[in-house]
């Protein structure tokens, strides 16, 4: 199981991003996926997560109405849109996924995009 992240970059405050992750893995299906980030100094954190069956979304408070998460099944893609973007939300954005294969799961990780928000 692989999962590719891009589409980071620098960006002015206010500005916009998509973040895009591609997931493979011959044979698996991809469930639960989920983006997360990690600032300089801080934990990392889940900014938000979705649900392949009913698309079922959950935000953490700090982006909810700036950012949106979707998913194209049919091509194991997850994408994060990301408005009205702050200095705050600087991080390495990482992209998470559990591979599932029968009664095999490979929770996975990306290798990080890194997003800058100047003031």
């Amino acid at each position: 199981v692989q999962l590719v992240e891009s589409g980071g970059g620098l960006v002015q405050a206010g500005g916009s991003l998509r973040l895009s992750c591609a997931a493979s893995g011959s044979g698996f299906s991809f469930n639960d996926m989920r983006w997360y980030r990690q600032a300089p100094g801080k934990q990392r954190e889940l900014v938000a997560s979705i649900i392949s069956g009913g698309g079922s979304t959950n935000y953490a408070d700090s982006v909810k109405g700036r950012f949106t998460i979707s998913r194209d099944n049919a091509k194991n893609m997850l994408y994060l849109q990301m408005n009205s973007l702050k200095p705050e939300d600087t991080a390495v954005y990482y992209c998470y996924a559990v591979g599932t294969r029968g009664n095999v799961r490979y929770p996975t990780w990306g290798q990080g995009t890194q997003v800058t928000v100047s003031s």
